[in-house]
């Protein structure tokens, strides 16, 4: 899948090395379970690429603003790319000055948040993560204008060679990209998930989405965090937020100037990381031993049921409905590659 991605992408006119880098951290969205965030865009990102809408060959530049502060200019790059630089860019800072704020600006959709927040896991560092979503599919609470994104926040904790402990959640009920599985496998949504704009009422047709607007987590409160999150790795980084949003779903010319923020934090800093990781471990087993409620099998905590999906698809591969092979079998002629069935 990394390759078949790599060749695409090579096709449409990047480097070799920055097709390897995209496709890498695309396909780690699938093997962790993020489907509607892997291999499933790579038709959107080509199309934007096609478009105009995203550059094949940016100059992804860093200035350091402060010494634990640092701005990253995407130069209109696929957001993959320009997390990358910017995850690079924090665990360096980190390492001088314990912590690292890195925002991010002239991107674009950069699929799982967990991915990037994950990226500084390797130096022992912890990883926070969030961007403006490449849509708003959310009204402010108590409206009915689509101002908000589903503007994720994703936070991961080293854990030395266990699994890390891992939160990725948009501050919708679901992300968009959900959705839009939904509509590809036509598979009605629950409940809960949508409304429509116009009455109010739930709307469970995903070919309708465009009809709705998507329901914040924990209804006021999901809101306001996706506000603020939106004003951080909007309007900090000088990049688009409400009404200056492009819908990426719906317009692949114009340039979205996408806002992200990565923070980095050096645990060592604070205190051995072995001792920190048994002091963590200690209380998850806890968590996990504690009392259930009547019907609960199993007490999960972040990242443990996407570090078991890693493990397994890496070992047997990743599910992909027949829908999107037939979707990626079209870009693959298209792009005169191998497909993927024949590799």
């Amino acid at each position: 899948m990394i390759a078949f991605a790599a060749d695409v992408l090579a096709a449409e006119g990047l480097r070799p090395a920055d097709a390897a880098r995209a496709a890498e951290l695309m396909v780690e969205a699938d093997l962790t379970g993020a489907d509607a965030h892997g291999i499933f865009r790579l038709p959107q990102y080509v199309r934007r690429l096609r478009a105009g809408g995203a550059k094949p060959q940016p100059d992804i530049t860093v200035r350091r603003l402060a010494p634990a502060v640092a701005m990253v200019e995407g130069d209109n790059g696929l957001g993959h790319l320009v997390m990358s630089r910017t995850a690079e860019t924090a665990v360096e800072i980190a390492r001088e000055a314990g912590i690292a704020w890195v925002g991010a600006r002239g991107s674009n959709h950069a699929g799982s948040g967990a991915v990037h927040a994950c990226l500084p896991l390797a130096a022992g560092m912890v990883g926070i993560y969030t961007v403006v979503a490449s849509a708003n599919h959310m009204a402010p609470w108590g409206g009915t204008e689509s101002l908000l994104g589903t503007n994720p926040l994703a936070i991961a904790i080293p854990m030395g060679e266990a699994d890390p402990v891992v939160l990725d959640m948009a501050t919708t009920v679901v992300s968009y990209g959900t959705v839009k599985g939904h509509a590809l496998r036509g598979a009605p949504m629950p409940e809960g998930w949508m409304i429509d704009a116009r009455t109010g009422e739930p709307l469970t047709d995903p070919a309708r989405s465009h009809e709705g607007i998507l329901l914040p987590v924990g209804g006021y409160k999901g809101s306001g965090l996706a506000l603020v999150l939106g004003l951080l790795a909007g309007p900090l980084n000088r990049a688009a937020f409400g009404r200056d949003v492009v819908d990426f779903n719906a317009d692949d010319r114009t340039v979205t100037e996408t806002g992200h923020v990565l923070i980095a934090l050096d645990v060592a800093r604070f205190l051995d990381p072995a001792a920190f990781q048994a002091e963590v471990a200690r209380h998850l087993a806890d968590l996990r031993s504690s009392a259930k409620l009547p019907g609960v099998d199993r007490i999960r905590t972040p990242g443990e049921l996407r570090a078991e999906r890693r493990r397994d698809r890496v070992a047997r591969g990743v599910p992909l409905p027949p829908a999107l092979l037939s979707l990626l079998d079209r870009l693959a002629e298209e792009a005169g590659v191998a497909p993927l069935g024949q590799r």
